[in-house]
């Protein structure tokens, strides 16, 4: 399986135009969400490769990543005359390239895509991997294929559209890269000004971000062995994102994923020995820069539960990738329920 390698645009409009070579438009797909095709979708369609596509629009947020959104989009491909020789081009955060990604994949078998990431998040995270999905049954991403895209293009631009918290949620991921690298890159990452978020500064971050992952990636495409380093955090932070839609108070992937790579930090400190100084230098940035999550010891058995439907999973046992420090990485560990619930008392501690 070819790997797509991610590329922040400097011309977009013509980087974009060469991603879709010869495809005539009116067999081309732009799929956006609510948000995407008023934000973005008008930058989109100054290409005069894309007069007269198609489009697709469905609903904005995560909880619209499922098999009713999937069927929509299949059935407007059908209605509409997409074959194999079709290109879908999916503009959004990794809600969009996710389920865009998806149900190109499965479509006939499969038609070429091209991402383009609107969303710090969906640019480090979902659009890049080859990972592709929906929720299903109150779980995240339980359905999907391996597949990456044919190109994945990224304008910063579109990044000026999005308010401080879903920026922070991008940068969450970005950390979670550092942490299974080096102590250089860790510490670069931390120096990063969380408050002014200056988008500029950021992007030699984020290229060295892209081929941390495309680097892990390119060894293990469909998550056998070592890719399971990049779902540092997401097992408990899954747990914790899935409770949050189930309790209607939703909170944003990145949020969820730094406070499940704090409770996975504390599992490998304490299974592990990893350093208790970083453990604490992510708790103070995580208290200063994205709060906390609230749930009580009456939740506890819920979240333990929906871990027990990660699909990291490959018994009965919960499955963690957990870090003895910076960069060393123990991919297929366990941890007890004792250990477990040990882990969140410690974290509702602050």
């Amino acid at each position: 399986m070819s790997q797509s390698i991610t590329k922040i645009c400097t011309d977009f409009i013509s980087e974009l135009e060469q991603a879709i070579g010869n495809q005539s438009a009116e067999n081309i797909f732009v799929l956006t969400d609510t948000n995407t095709r008023e934000l973005c979708l008008p930058l989109i369609l100054k290409s005069a490769k894309l007069n007269g596509c198609q489009q697709i629009c469905i609903p904005a947020g995560d909880e619209n990543k499922n098999i009713d959104s999937a069927v929509t989009i299949w059935n407007y491909l059908s209605e509409n005359g997409a074959n194999r020789k079709s290109l879908m081009i999916n503009v959004g955060g990794g809600m969009i390239t996710d389920i865009g990604g998806f149900t190109a994949s499965t479509f006939k078998r499969g038609i070429r895509y091209i991402n383009v990431s609107t969303t710090l998040l969906g640019a480090v995270d979902a659009a890049t991997g080859g990972k592709t999905g929906i929720n299903f049954s109150g779980f995240k991403n339980e359905i999907g294929v391996f597949n990456p895209a044919e190109a994945v293009l990224i304008d910063i631009e579109f990044f000026k559209t999005l308010d401080l918290k879903n920026l922070r949620s991008g940068f969450a991921e970005m950390l979670k890269h550092g942490l299974i690298d080096t102590r250089e890159e860790w510490q670069s990452l931390l120096k990063f000004d969380l408050e002014k978020f200056d988008l500029e500064k950021l992007r030699p971050l984020l290229v060295r971000n892209f081929r941390i992952k495309e680097r892990v990636v390119a060894q293990d495409p469909n998550e056998e062995n070592i890719r399971k380093a990049l779902n540092l955090g997401h097992t408990v932070g899954h747990a914790f994102e899935s409770w949050s839609y189930k309790s209607k108070k939703p909170v944003l992937h990145g949020y969820a994923v730094m406070w499940g790579m704090l409770c996975e930090l504390y599992l490998s400190h304490v299974k592990l020995n990893f350093p208790k100084e970083e453990l604490l230098r992510l708790k103070y940035l995580i208290k200063e820069f994205y709060g906390t999550y609230e749930f009580s010891c009456k939740e506890y058995e819920s979240l333990f539960e929906l871990m027990t439907h990660d699909k990291k999973n490959d018994s009965k046992e919960i499955n963690f990738t957990l870090l003895s420090d910076i960069g060393k990485i123990h991919i297929n560990q366990t941890a007890s329920k004792d250990e477990i619930f040990e882990c969140f008392d410690w974290f509702r501690e602050g």
